[in-house]
């Protein structure tokens, strides 16, 4: 089968577009023939960590298309289904996590290929009013803003939630998701353009990322503050946020070290709260609130999947808004 391979070299410069291993499913795995592949910054995080003599690589983690081959075990109503893939692997329950959370695309083969093998409870029926290519880039963004808003956040109908730097995936789904909860959402950036597009997908309030953030909203306050950015952003999260707020923290895009001034912390009693992907149990939770609310991932831009280099390096330059998408040019 033709996939993109990470092979000799870390970064961009080691993804090349060849022929893989095309393997049967075992027990209790299904085989999916893969329409569209969606891309995440995880992605670029795991080629950027490999290294020359590592083991070649198929990367991505978000993948939609129709079960072609059944393994021992799997229930013969699957074959020809149309599935989303929930990303993350052996973690059932919201409440379990596991102690060694794997997803596919590092260590197991992604999805940046023509097919893949997938344990059977990881293909998850593909809500019917999705395109391929929305279905595609729907898993890890979902699947990380659902648990963020409400499992960690506990975001509730009425409530003000502020998501800083719009643009991504996760951001952009999380909009969406917040807005159909019945939440109040406010959207900051440094891009005037992407704040536009925001409120074309509803925010509230559209604000620009820089100076003093005391007062963005004429003396109310927030409630849950997702936040992907870190120290650019950080410092402010205190002015903004009233008593019993959250900060819900799922990424560190401007680094990995922040200052806490703990009287501001527990004094108004906030809770900072950390979270990463999310469980099966989230995941069929999530695409039943898509369908219910029929949301639809913001896709940016397409690419053939032989064009995932330029696909990587759009997403590293930071230029999309919403998801990026790889696609099979095969017809369901």
């Amino acid at each position: 089968m033709k996939a993109v391979l990470h092979i000799e070299k870390s970064g961009i410069d080691g993804l090349v577009y060849s022929t893989a291993e095309d393997k049967r499913p075992g027990y209790g795995e299904v085989k999916v023939k893969l329409i569209a592949a969606g891309l995440n910054h995880r992605d670029l995080f795991v080629i950027n960590e490999r290294n020359a003599g590592d083991t070649p690589l198929i990367p991505g983690s978000d993948g939609a298309g129709i079960v072609t081959e059944i393994g021992e075990g799997v229930s013969s109503g699957f074959l020809d289904r149309e599935v989303i893939l929930n990303p993350t692997l052996n973690w059932e329950k919201a409440d379990s996590l596991p102690e060694d959370l794997q997803i596919i695309g590092s260590p197991t083969d992604g999805t940046f290929a023509d097919c893949i093998i997938v344990p059977v409870e990881n293909a998850v029926p593909k809500p019917a009013h999705l395109t391929w290519e929305e279905a595609a880039v729907l898993g890890l963004s979902a699947l990380t803003a659902y648990r963020a808003l409400f499992t960690r956040g506990g975001l509730r109908a009425g409530q003000h939630v502020v998501i800083p730097g719009i643009g991504g995936g996760v951001a952009t789904i999380a909009l969406q998701m917040a807005k159909a909860a019945g939440a109040r959402v406010s959207v900051s950036s440094r891009s005037e353009h992407k704040l536009e597009l925001a409120r074309g997908l509803g925010a509230d309030f559209c604000f620009q990322s820089g100076g003093s953030w005391k007062d963005r909203f004429d003396g109310t306050k927030a409630d849950l503050i997702l936040d992907s950015i870190g120290p650019a952003t950080f410092p402010n999260y205190f002015d903004i946020l009233g008593p019993d707020g959250r900060i819900v923290s799922f990424g560190a895009s401007s680094g990995d070290t922040v200052e806490l001034p703990l009287r501001a912390l527990f004094f108004p009693q906030l809770s900072l709260i950390g979270t990463s992907m999310g469980s099966t149990e989230e995941f069929h939770a999530m695409a039943d609130f898509v369908a219910k609310h029929n949301l639809k991932p913001v896709v940016h831009k397409v690419f053939p999947m032989r064009d995932a280099v330029q696909a990587f390096t759009t997403m590293k330059e930071g230029r999309q808004f919403g998801n990026l998408a790889l696609s099979n040019e095969t017809e369901a």
